[in-house]
């Protein structure tokens, strides 16, 4: 595999798919490598971030901080929303964003649509820190083309996921308006959508379109943000649109279980740093 390189004694992990950076991890050990009809899909264990989902080479999550990304793109949404009972995740094949999404005692059915089955049977026999060995009931796994699934989709959710990889191969298409639209239909009226929108350091004019087609689609939208340190730079966005008001200022319970996400960080993540909403929104 051109991605996987030994130096002296060690093997690493190259990461080149980022435009103009390079990114190397340090491996223990590979658990699990396999091409699927879509792509490769590889679970390594590193040494800084444990145990990880590599896809054609690139890192989607980790063990060390994948409950960030999967807590920040869940929760903000369920806990905007009223009483939401019935979710849609488009992707998530890691199963961290469902893991998360079972948390809410609300929600009765989560329909999770992944393009790519053994993403998700690797990701639940090999990254357990992500998955937790997802087995809840209340999930239903649909392994078709989410874009395809939408178009024939209307007034069926309460709040939709998009938890996509990068916009390349067969991500491509989830950060098109068309899709975005088909979501919207998908949504009950006062439905949620939310998306990650990719890095706004690196990627400005992703997050910037997603937002500009959020603003289009719906009364309201916004854009967040977390600090992932496994994604490069750090900092990473998702966009949220809502056909009724948005009420940033709900207050999670303080028993859910969660190590990154609550009520302050709910609330501070839609402050963007002046850098960054001058590069998205201005």
């Amino acid at each position: 595999m051109e991605w996987i390189e030994k130096i002296d004694s060690d093997y690493w992990l190259i990461e080149q798919d980022r435009g103009n950076l390079t990114v190397s991890y340090r491996l223990k050990d590979i658990l699990f490598s396999e091409k699927s009809t879509f792509q490769h899909v590889m679970i390594a264990d590193s040494y800084d971030f444990g145990r990880m989902l590599i896809l054609d080479g690139v890192v989607q999550t980790t063990a060390l901080d994948g409950h960030i990304y999967n807590e920040m793109i869940t929760h903000v949404p369920l806990f905007m929303h009223k009483n939401p009972e019935k979710v849609l995740i488009i992707g998530g094949g890691d199963c961290g964003a469902a893991r998360e999404v079972t948390k809410h005692i609300s929600v009765k059915d989560i329909h999770m649509v992944e393009i790519d089955e053994l993403v998700v049977s690797a990701c639940r026999k090999h990254l357990p820190e992500v998955s937790g060995n997802l087995s809840d009931p209340r999930v239903s796994f649909i392994f078709t083309d989410g874009i395809e699934f939408v178009k024939n989709t209307e007034h069926a959710y309460d709040v939709i996921i998009v938890d996509s990889s990068d916009p390349e191969g067969p991500a491509e298409q989830l950060f098109e308006f068309e899709f975005y639209k088909n979501l919207k239909n998908a949504l009950k009226d006062d439905g949620i959508l939310v998306c990650q929108s990719q890095s706004p350091l690196f990627q400005p004019n992703i997050t910037r379109k997603t937002f500009n087609s959020f603003q289009a689609l719906f009364s309201h939208a916004d854009v967040y943000y977390a600090v992932v340190p496994t994604y490069p730079g750090g900092f990473w966005s998702f966009t949220i649109g809502s056909k009724s008001p948005i009420n940033i200022s709900s207050e999670p319970p303080a028993d859910i279980n969660t190590k990154y996400f609550n009520k302050d960080i709910m609330k501070s993540s839609f402050q963007l740093p002046e850098f960054l909403a001058e590069k998205i929104k201005y």
